[in-house]
């Protein structure tokens, strides 16, 4: 599979009316499921309503054009909710958009390296973690709106708990008529669904909500109350870059691109198994890099491909990429028409179309079972995740969740390596016969760096003229471990007694090579199996 080789150009090969019929009612469906989620997320992101539009306007064309996948759709995500706000809060909406282009470039060049494959060593238990976390600073960022609140004037209400500590303070101020409208709009999105699944629940809530508020003129602020609504086009805009800047915002970034690379792969896995089809994986990265490199360029924010969206689709009959490029127009036509009665919509429909994006994508049940049945460090690692990220934010917990993790990883593989000194009374040893004056020392489990401490256990009895060193069980070995090898074979050498290694797999046999190890030991030192080991011992012995 090649590097790079976007998806539209073969799928064009077989075109016909009949997939070009289906592509355009799916991109028009999805089109309209985009167009609430979209305002909801830029307001959610802390930017103005029509950023949410120009990003799933130009990231959605660009990552179609390009892209891996047939059928994913690309746009805002919930996931970037918590982390967009905080670089605005920061930086300013400058510093968003070079957050965004450096992330996108980091997604180019993690495509062309062919780094697609490796999102999956990102463990399950911080994606749950941090998904979860973020599902609930979502929460946590819509109650202001959907109660109506009213903070008192010079409230700094930046970061998540900074937001929750507002809330009890500003309670009092509760607006009812908020909460009716809001609560109405919670009831239609729970219950649309199991009457109509052809037209969105969201867009049925935002009609409802602007017709209350309207009817009964209701005192409920509206996107219009709080933000200028723009119908312009995305336009070209070019930030002041310096390198004071693009440093402190080198982690926020890589954060940013490593959550595109992981929803938009995980959405093509999903579609994958839809349409039964399979992704390019690294020109899904490479496009989704080049999406996000335009989305800042245009006044976007960052995007990634969206699951729901991207199933909507499937279920509607998109089969190509085309279905994706038809639902940026049909949204970039909705901007220009559309855009200025976007100021009628109640904010506390958009708070409870977050809240349904948060419980969507929260994965309590994940959580709830990885808590039940995972080992403890399991789930430490996802409660560490989850905590950090609503306390701080996403870079800190996905560092420390990934630290975390690593020291746990060589906990349990130091806890399984171990040298075993071979007798002649236990299982396979006993069909063997060991010469005289030797000793056979079996290694298991991982040889690297943290694990060297096991060779201090090979103890010599008197007498030994030769020590055989078995490592059939052993798949790997580092330059650390090899060092510690080397010091004890010098040790033995010293005391004359000589070393023999037997059945060295290919990877610490590349080593040892490339290390000049192989060359200092001498091939004539190196046994194929352990029955030759002992042959070759029995005759140095005699």
């Amino acid at each position: 599979m090649k590097t790079f080789q976007p998806k539209l150009f073969l799928s064009i090969k077989d075109y016909n009316a009949k997939k070009l019929t289906n592509d355009l009612i799916a991109g028009l469906i999805v089109a309209i499921i985009a167009l609430p989620l979209s305002i909801a997320l830029a307001i959610a992101s802390g930017v103005s309503p029509e950023k949410g539009l120009y990003t799933a306007i130009v990231a959605g064309f660009v990552i179609s054009l390009l892209g891996g996948s047939n059928v994913n759709i690309s746009g805002p995500t919930a996931a970037f909710a918590t982390i967009v706000a905080g670089i605005v809060a920061n930086f300013g909406t400058s510093g968003l958009v070079i957050a965004t282009i450096m992330a996108g470039i980091i997604l180019i060049i993690m495509g062309f390296l062919k780094l697609g494959s490796l999102i999956k060593y990102i463990p399950y238990t911080i994606t749950t973690g941090f998904t979860s976390g973020i599902a609930l600073t979502i929460v946590i960022g819509q109650l202001k709106d959907f109660f109506g609140l009213t903070f008192k004037e010079g409230t700094h209400a930046v970061e998540t708990m900074e937001k929750l500590s507002a809330v009890f303070a500003s309670f009092s101020t509760i607006n009812f008529q908020g909460v009716v409208v809001g609560l109405i709009a919670l009831l239609i999105l729970i219950v649309w669904p199991k009457i109509n699944k052809k037209i969105p629940g969201s867009l049925i809530a935002v009609i409802v909500g602007v017709v209350i508020v309207k009817l009964f003129k209701m005192n409920v602020n509206t996107i219009g109350d709080l933000y200028t609504i723009s119908r312009s086009l995305p336009a070209f805009s070019l930030p002041e870059i310096d390198f004071s800047t693009i440093k402190n915002l080198v982690p926020s970034a890589f954060t940013i691109a490593i959550l595109a690379a992981i929803e938009s792969l995980l959405s093509c896995v999903v579609s994958d198994g839809m349409i039964n089809d399979k992704h390019n994986s690294n020109t899904e990265l490479i496009a989704q890099g080049a999406g996000n490199i335009f989305s800042g360029l245009f006044g976007g924010i960052p995007a990634t491909g969206a699951i729901a969206r991207t199933a909507a689709n499937v279920k509607n009959g998109g089969r190509t990429p085309i279905a994706g490029i038809v639902h940026a127009l049909v949204l970039l036509l909705i901007l220009v028409v559309l855009m200025p009665y976007a100021a009628w919509i109640p904010m506390p429909v958009i708070a409870a179309i977050l809240f349904m994006v948060a419980y969507n994508m929260c994965e309590w049940r994940q959580f709830v079972e990885i808590v039940k049945t995972a080992p403890k460090s399991d789930i430490l690692v996802l409660i560490l995740t989850f905590v950090l990220t609503v306390v701080f934010d996403l870079v800190v917990a996905i560092e420390i969740g990934l630290l975390v993790t690593l020291v746990m990883f060589m906990k349990r593989m130091t806890d399984v390596t171990k040298i075993r000194s071979w007798k002649n009374d236990e299982s396979e040893e006993r069909f063997k016969i060991i010469p005289v004056n030797t000793e056979v020392f079996e290694l298991e489990g991982a040889m690297f760096f943290a694990t060297t401490d096991v060779l201090s256990e090979i103890g010599l009895k008197d007498n030994t003229k030769v020590v055989i060193i078995r490592m059939r069980n052993i798949a790997s070995l580092d330059i650390t471990a090899l060092r510690a090898i080397k010091k004890i074979y010098m040790h033995f050498k010293n005391k004359g007694v000589t070393v023999l290694f037997s059945h060295t797999n290919s990877q610490p046999m590349k080593v040892m090579k490339k290390a000049g190890f192989y060359d200092l030991v001498g091939s004539n030192h190196f046994a194929d199996n352990i029955d030759e080991a002992l042959r070759m011992a029995s005759k140095i012995v005699e």
